[in-house]
C-alpha cells in the first residue's frame, strides 16, 4: 500500500512517522501534502524521507490509499475525490460537520474501500477489556460511565490547530475526544442512543466547555460528562463498565484495569502509558489499512459507524434535540 497523506498537523505527522517506521513491506509512504507552507517546511526539515507533494490532487494520484488529516470541513471533499479516482480512503474523525452530507457520503461509499481513524479499533487495552468481558469479569453489565476532563481546550499540543479546534463549528472536545468513547461503546456493547443532553457554550462561537448526557447502549444506561477548566490534568478520560460480577475500566486512553475483590483497581499485567501504546496502535491501524486497500478483511471503523458517532455527538451538542 502506497499511502498518501493530506494534512501535516499532529495526526498527519503521527501517521507519516508510523508509515516510515513500519516494518512490513505492505506499507510505504507515497508522500505528503498540506496547504500550509509552514507545515511543508517542517516536513522537509523533520522528515526528509517523506516526499512532499504539490497538491491534494497530486496526493490522490500518488497513493493507493489516501489518509485525510485536514480540518473536518474538508474531509468529505477529499474523500469523494479519492474514491472517484479509484483509491482507498482513510479519514480522520469526525466523518464530517454536516449531517446531511455525511449521510449522503455513507450511502455513496457503500461497498467502497473506506474507513475512519478511530484508534480503539487497534488498542491493546481495548482487546484486554474485551477478554475480561468474555471471561465473565463483569457479568451482566448494568451501567457505563464515561468521563472526559481537560485543563484547557484545545490541549497544549493542539494549539497549532486552535483556529478550528477552539470553535463550535468544527472543533470542541465532544467531536475530538468523546467521539472515541462513543465508538468504543458501540464496539464493546451496542451503538449508544441518546436520551437527553445539555451542552454549555461560551459566547463568541467558541467550542463547548461542558456536557452532560444520558444514553442507552442496548439496555445499559450510560452516563456521560465532560468539562474544561475544572481539572489540572491536560487530558483525563475514563470508560467504566459495571455489572453483577464486577467492574472494569479504561483510563487515560490505554490503561485497562479491573476491580479486585479488595476494592482496588488493578491494571492489566501488560498495561502501558498511552505514549508507549500509541505507536503500536498506529502500526496496527496501518497494517489493517493495507489489508483494506488490498480488498481484504479488516476491523477498522466503517463510515456507517462513524456516521452514528457523528449523529450522537451533534445531538449532544444541540442539547439533545433531534436533528
Amino acid at each position: 500500500m502506497r499511502l498518501a497523506v493530506i494534512g501535516f498537523g499532529v495526526m498527519g505527522e503521527r501517521i507519516v512517522r508510523a508509515a516510515l517506521d513500519h516494518t512490513s513491506p505492505d506499507v510505504a509512504l507515497a508522500g505528503v501534502w498540506d496547504p500550509s507552507r509552514e507545515a511543508m517546511a517542517r516536513l522537509a526539515a523533520d522528515l526528509p524521507a517523506a516526499a512532499p507533494l504539490a497538491s491534494a490532487e497530486a496526493a490522490i494520484e500518488a497513493g493507493d490509499c489516501v489518509y485525510i488529516a485536514s480540518p473536518p470541513k474538508t474531509h468529505l471533499g477529499h474523500a469523494r475525490a479519492a474514491l472517484a479516482a479509484g483509491k482507498a480512503v482513510f479519514t480522520e474523525k469526525p466523518l464530517g460537520v454536516d449531517l446531511a452530507d455525511s449521510r449522503a457520503f455513507v450511502a455513496e461509499a457503500a461497498g467502497a474501500r473506506a474507513a475512519v481513524n478511530f484508534i480503539f479499533a487497534s488498542s491493546p487495552a481495548v482487546a484486554q477489556m474485551r477478554r475480561w468481558m468474555a471471561e465473565g469479569v463483569v457479568g451482566r453489565p448494568s451501567a457505563l460511565t464515561i468521563e472526559t476532563r481537560f485543563k484547557t481546550w484545545p490541549r497544549g499540543w493542539q494549539m497549532d490547530a486552535a483556529s478550528w479546534l477552539a470553535r463550535s463549528e468544527e472543533g470542541g472536545f465532544t467531536r475530538e475526544v468523546v467521539s472515541h468513547f462513543l465508538f468504543l461503546t458501540g464496539r464493546l456493547l451496542a451503538a449508544p442512543m441518546l436520551r437527553e443532553a445539555r451542552a454549555d457554550f461560551p459566547p463568541g462561537g467558541l467550542a463547548e466547555t461542558a456536557i452532560e448526557a444520558a444514553l442507552l447502549a442496548g439496555d445499559i444506561p450510560v452516563t456521560l460528562t465532560g468539562d474544561v477548566g475544572l481539572t489540572e490534568a491536560e487530558d483525563y478520560n475514563l470508560w467504566r463498565l459495571e455489572g453483577e460480577g464486577g467492574a472494569i475500566r479504561l483510563r487515560d486512553w490505554s490503561t485497562a484495569e479491573r476491580l479486585d475483590a479488595d476494592g482496588q483497581w488493578r491494571p492489566a499485567p501488560d498495561a502501558m502509558p498511552h505514549t508507549e501504546a500509541r505507536p503500536l496502535i498506529l502500526r496496527d491501524q496501518l497494517t489493517k489499512l493495507a489489508a483494506m486497500t488490498a480488498g481484504g478483511d479488516h476491523d477498522l471503523a466503517a463510515p456507517a459507524e462513524a456516521l452514528h458517532v457523528q449523529e450522537t455527538v451533534e445531538a449532544i451538542l444541540a442539547g439533545g434535540r433531534p436533528d
